[in-house]
């Protein structure tokens, strides 16, 4: 049986781009959008796709805890889910923390506590990190502290505690529920090129949105992946690029204190 997979923040423009691509596979997709007037522009892309296509209009700024997030969980069924949602700089820092953070971490604790739930995509960035990783320079640590704390410190707040929510959770559940990070670099709305480097990259750079979907998807479909994967534009076609990160089992969580991360979790 194929997958059914929950698409948190369906109108999003990468997620309107992985739409296509899991409706081909003959998935089942609900996508979860906040406004009714968007659903019209998410079912073309479904047109004569052999998947099925779902529409969910739900708020995120209204999902206040974890019940209600499990709400949603349960009326979609889903087997794997997608976080590819976010503020996007609108409302504030206080929308930055409901959506990006407080809302995200109520879908990730549901969703670690529905056993059906197998596999939860976050698609987060690539400074998402508290410490320097082991293969940056001198000067990526240095852009990276720049941007996430003099650029985008809130969302960089944000985005770290819901990332780190979803490793903590992802280890004490087991092997059967994968936690996949996705981190790309600096989003651009140029034509995928199918070439990237993914994986333990440099800490700055861009990466169009159509090879962040295709990824996503491969990286779904792929058994064997967890953890945290960079992601920017390079020279590997994305299926070599996915299959290697499989097979080397790269996880860029590398560097990280997992121990304090856990703690942090466990005191949240």
């Amino acid at each position: 049986m194929q997958p059914r997979v929950l698409l948190i923040g369906g109108h999003g423009k990468a997620s309107l781009l992985m739409t296509p691509l899991f409706l081909h596979r003959s998935w089942t997709v609900t996508s979860l959008i906040r406004n009714a007037a968007q659903a019209d522009e998410i079912r073309a892309k479904g047109h004569d796709l052999p998947g099925k296509l779902e529409i969910l209009v739900r708020s995120l700024e209204e999902v206040k805890n974890v019940q209600q997030a499990g709400s949603i969980i349960d009326e979609a069924k889903p087997d794997y889910v997608v976080w590819s949602a976010g503020a996007g700089g609108k409302g504030g820092s206080s929308l930055t923390y409901a959506i990006d953070r407080d809302a995200a971490k109520y879908f990730i604790t549901a969703c670690a506590r529905t056993p059906s739930v197998r596999k939860f995509l976050m698609i987060s960035y690539i400074g998402s990190r508290r410490q320097r990783a082991p293969w940056w320079t001198d000067e990526d640590w240095a852009s990276c502290q720049h941007v996430n704390t003099e650029v985008l410190p809130h969302y960089f707040a944000a985005k770290v505690e819901a990332d780190e929510c979803l490793t903590a959770l992802a280890e004490g559940r087991g092997r059967d529920f994968a936690a996949i990070i996705l981190r790309p670099g600096n989003l651009t709305d140029d034509n995928a090129t199918g070439l990237v480097a993914l994986g333990k990259t440099r800490a700055s750079g861009k990466v169009p949105r159509g090879d962040v979907a295709d990824v996503a998807v491969r990286l779904l479909e792929k058994d064997g992946v967890h953890g945290w994967l960079d992601l920017l534009e390079g020279g590997d076609g994305v299926e070599e690029a996915v299959d290697k990160v499989v097979t080397n089992n790269v996880d860029c969580v590398e560097g990280e204190d997992l121990e304090a991360m856990m703690k942090r979790q466990n005191a949240s």
